[in-house]
C-alpha cells in the first residue's frame, strides 16, 4: 500500500553504492513500488577536521563533496537524511538513539 509503505535506501558518498541504488530506485519505479527516500550515510564531517588534517581525511573528505555533488542531481529532494561518520558502528540501542536525531531532523 503506497499510502503506508514506501522503501528508503540508503547509500555511501561513494561511486559504487550510488550506482547500485540508482539502478534500484528505478527497477522500483519500474514496478510501481514506492520509493520514500535515499538517506546518505558515512559522511565525513568537513568542521570537525582541523586545518592540519591527515591528507587521506582531507582526501576522502573532497571525494565525498564530489559525490554528494552528484547524489544532489541524481535524488534532489529524494535525499531525506544526512548521516555523519560517527566513532563507532550504528549497532544496538544507544547507537540507534544517536542515529535518530540525523534521521528525523533533530540533530
Amino acid at each position: 500500500d503506497g499510502e503506508l509503505t514506501s522503501f528508503f535506501f540508503v547509500t555511501l558518498p561513494e561511486s559504487l553504492p550510488i550506482a547500485v541504488i540508482t539502478r534500484f530506485i528505478n527497477w522500483f519505479h519500474e514496478f510501481g513500488i514506492p520509493v520514500g527516500g535515499v538517506i546518505v550515510n558515512g559522511v565525513i564531517e568537513k568542521d570537525k577536521i582541523g586545518a592540519e588534517g591527515i591528507p587521506f581525511v582531507k582526501n576522502r573528505i573532497q571525494m565525498q563533496e564530489e559525490y554528494m555533488e552528484q547524489i544532489g542531481r541524481l535524488f534532489g529532494d529524494q535525499v531525506r537524511a544526512i548521516v555523519p561518520l560517527l566513532d563507532r558502528e550504528i549497532k544496538g540501542v544507544s547507537m540507534l538513539n544517536r542515529t535518530i536525531g540525523y534521521l528525523f531532523g533533530e540533530a
